[in-house]
């Protein structure tokens, strides 16, 4: 099955395609499927430690397997399947204590810098 089925003005991206492909062949953790306007979206998977930095774009995270702690520069907060998590642009953030079945959906949208921030 391929990563992407793209109809039209739809797609469908596959995990289980996706994840055979990572790690890259120079170690990449995140592989980028689609593209839309302001939107990407990859499927990352970090094997042993997670070394991100803060990011410009803001970004949404799905948890599609996996369980482990998330720490958004502050806090840390236990995660697993089916949770989502924003993360404005430039707030340092990571993964910790995950175990190693970690697949996450990152959807990274808008303009450089991040959206203007609203209440909710």
């Amino acid at each position: 099955m391929p990563d992407v089925v793209a109809r039209g003005r739809t797609a469908h991206l596959h995990a289980s395609s996706a994840l055979g492909r990572l790690p890259g062949p120079s170690g990449e953790r995140s592989l980028a499927l689609f593209r839309h306007g302001t939107l990407t979206v990859k499927l990352y998977a970090p094997r042993g430690h997670d070394p991100q930095t803060p990011h410009t774009l803001d970004e949404v995270y799905m948890i599609a397997s996996g369980t482990g702690v998330f720490f958004d520069g502050t806090t840390r907060q236990p995660f697993g399947p089916g949770d989502l998590i924003f993360v404005a642009a430039g707030v340092p953030h990571h993964f910790e204590d995950f175990t190693a079945d970690l697949a996450v959906w990152v959807m990274f949208y808008g303009p450089e810098g991040g959206e203007p921030d609203t209440a909710t």
